[in-house]
């Protein structure tokens, strides 16, 4: 396939709209179902890249959730505990755990489900029957694989009454060194950014602390390599195998890592005892389970316990999460992961990551207040290594 006409581009009057290979050769891609369009080529190929990396740097299937050409969530295949399980709603899956790229979509998923909603999917690996019984119950836009098993094939055409959108892609496809984009009728070039994240990457630690083990490593080229793909400015709190905050596009960097710490925090609070207990009404779908979930932690648009709310959701009334109990529960966590794509340029960000249980920081440096920034780690006793190396994507 030479070129592929799309209904339009970002927004319906954008119009003629079409991707094809500026050398004339074939696209690297099938469609076997459904009609992307335009923005769901530009989370298709972005997280390709992603996956494809995450899987060379960790030895293990990877996938990511893409929403507006960022990640909701990255995460590679491992096994997951059972409260996790349970606030993923992947607790009823049988052989989940014989699955690592089903253990990678359920993390990837259940990290930020309100802004995976409607999503796309990237998959490192040949999509398996277990992963495709998972994809098909979410709400989601489309996937990119290198390939798919027949049956699991089949189950994904059968989502939105056959119409989702099912990309497979070459995994040995290379594309040029050099690219090109336009804005406002002007082309830019540039050089891929193909600097490889890896274990040395992580070897200049600047704090006094200087213990890294093999988990946080791991944690932390999952934060870079998400970043890598993610709207600057943008902040990645990782742990157990998986982001669990992206803060991205934020014109400031305390902004992201307050976006991103939030979202980190929301995910631990999932997983509360209170929060996995509540009584939802059968009928409740999962999609809404999320919003719910999502008020009760966080006491947004309104009180999901309050009188003539609960009736709507539960069958008995919920006692509240305190701010006493989420902050006695967060206080409990550690050896978090926090990676910037560029240095740190004030403190205040050290000092929010802790509250989210950061052990872990890897950040380019150059800040004229470098020192402060290692001090203020220090204080906590933190590890911080210095990369040298910005990872700014627009």
């Amino acid at each position: 396939m030479k070129e592929f006409e799309l209904k339009y581009g970002c927004n319906p009057n954008q119009k003629p709209s079409k991707i094809f290979m500026a050398d004339g050769s074939d696209l690297p891609i099938e469609i076997l179902c459904g009609r992307p369009g335009y923005i769901n080529f530009l989370d298709a190929f972005n997280s390709w890249q992603l996956v494809k990396e995450l899987k060379e740097a960790t030895g293990l299937p990877a996938v990511t959730s893409f929403k507006h050409v960022s990640p909701t969530c990255a995460a590679v295949g491992t096994i997951l505990p059972e409260k996790l399980k349970k606030a993923c709603f992947v607790d009823d899956i049988e052989g989940l755990d014989d699955s690592p790229l089903a253990c990678a979509y359920a993390r990837a998923r259940g990290a930020d489900r309100m802004c995976s909603f409607g999503d796309w999917v990237a998959l490192s690996d040949v999509c398996d029957v277990t992963t495709a019984k998972l994809i098909q119950r979410e709400v989601s836009d489309g996937i990119i694989a290198p390939g798919y098993e027949p049956e699991a094939l089949e189950i994904l055409k059968s989502k939105r009454k056959g119409a989702y959108n099912i990309v497979k892609i070459d995994p040995d496809y290379v594309p040029a060194p050099i690219e090109h984009k336009q804005v406002f009728g002007i082309t830019f070039e540039q050089g891929r950014n193909n600097f490889e994240i890896n274990r040395e990457l992580l070897s200049n630690i600047v704090t006094a602390n200087k213990d890294m083990p093999e988990t946080a490593v791991r944690d932390l080229i999952i934060a870079l390599i998400t970043l890598k793909y993610t709207q600057s400015n943008s902040v990645c709190f990782a742990v157990d195998g998986q982001a669990i905050g992206v803060g991205a596009g934020q014109q400031s960097r305390v902004h992201c890592t307050r976006l991103a710490g939030s979202k980190a925090d929301t995910w631990f609070l999932r997983q509360h005892d209170k929060v996995l207990a509540l009584p939802f009404k059968d009928d409740i779908k999962r999609p809404d389970r999320d919003n719910v979930i999502d008020g009760y932690i966080n006491r947004n648009e309104e009180d999901v316990c309050a009188d003539g709310n609960w009736q709507k959701y539960f069958t008995t009334q919920p006692a509240h999460l305190t701010d006493e109990e989420i902050r006695a529960y967060l206080d409990t966590i550690d050896g978090v992961a926090l990676g910037s794509d560029a240095f740190f340029p004030f403190s205040d960000n050290i000092e929010r990551a802790k509250k989210s249980g950061v052990k872990y920081i890897a950040e380019p440096g150059g800040s004229i207040r470098d020192d402060i920034v290692i001090e203020c780690c220090d204080k906590y006793g933190m590890a911080m290594a210095f990369t040298g190396m910005r990872l700014f994507h627009h």
